[in-house]
C-alpha cells in the first residue's frame, strides 16, 4: 500500500472541495483550482477529510495512487495557505527591479530581461534587488517560474556569481591559481 496514497487530506475550515468524478475542483481563499484526475482513482470526502482509493494492485494505479493524492494535497495547501520559491542573485551588478507587475532583470547582459508572471503568481522584490520572491497558488507553475528566472543566468562555479534558489550550494572549483604544477 502506498504510504503517502492511503494517507487522508485534511481540508481546513475556509476550504472547499467539489467532486465531480475524476474532476476535482478546489475553492479557498487564496483563489480556486481544479483538475481531472484519472478515472480508476476514486477520491471521497468524508469527515472534512479527502480519501483517494485505488481499485487494485497493478502498478498503473500503485502509481495513480500516491500521485493523486499528492496532487490533491498540493491543490488545497495551495488555496489556504500559497506556495513560494525565494531566488538570491549573488554578482556586481546584477540586481532585479519591478515594472508593474513585471520582473525586470539586469544579469550581466547588454540588455534587461523583462519577465511576465503568468495568471495567479506575483513577484516580490527585496533587499535593495537581490531577493527576488515568487509566490502563488498552483505549485508547478511557482516552481517552474523559479526555475525559469534561474534559467537565465545559472550560478557559475569559479565565482559564483548568477541566480540560485534560496539555501542552494553551489559548488565552488579552484580556478587557474589552484592548479597543481
Amino acid at each position: 500500500m502506498s504510504r503517502i496514497g492511503k494517507k487522508p487530506i485534511p481540508i481546513p475550515d475556509k476550504v472547499q472541495v467539489t467532486i465531480d468524478g475524476s474532476q476535482v475542483t478546489v475553492k479557498g481563499p487564496k483563489g480556486e483550482l481544479s483538475q481531472t484526475f484519472p478515472a480508476e482513482m476514486v477520491i471521497k470526502q468524508e469527515d472534512g477529510q479527502l480519501v483517494v482509493e485505488r481499485p487494485s494492485d497493478q502498478r498503473q494505479h500503485r502509481a495513480f495512487h500516491g500521485l493523486t493524492r499528492a496532487l490533491i494535497a498540493n491543490m488545497v495547501t495551495g488555496v489556504s495557505a500559497g506556495f513560494e520559491r525565494v531566488l538570491n542573485i549573488e554578482g556586481v551588478g546584477y540586481h532585479a527591479e519591478m515594472d508593474g507587475q513585471t520582473l525586470v532583470m539586469h544579469l550581466g547582459y547588454s540588455h534587461p530581461i523583462p519577465v511576465e508572471p503568468p495568471p495567479h503568481v506575483a513577484f516580490a522584490v527585496e533587499e535593495r534587488g537581490r531577493t527576488v520572491r515568487i509566490s502563488g497558488i498552483d505549485k508547478q507553475v511557482v516552481g517552474q517560474m523559479a526555475a525559469n528566472i534561474r534559467k537565465l543566468r545559472p550560478p557559475e562555479p569559479y565565482m559564483g556569481k548568477g541566480v540560485r534558489y534560496s539555501g542552494e550550494h553551489v559548488r565552488r572549483k579552484a580556478g587557474k591559481a589552484g592548479k597543481a604544477g
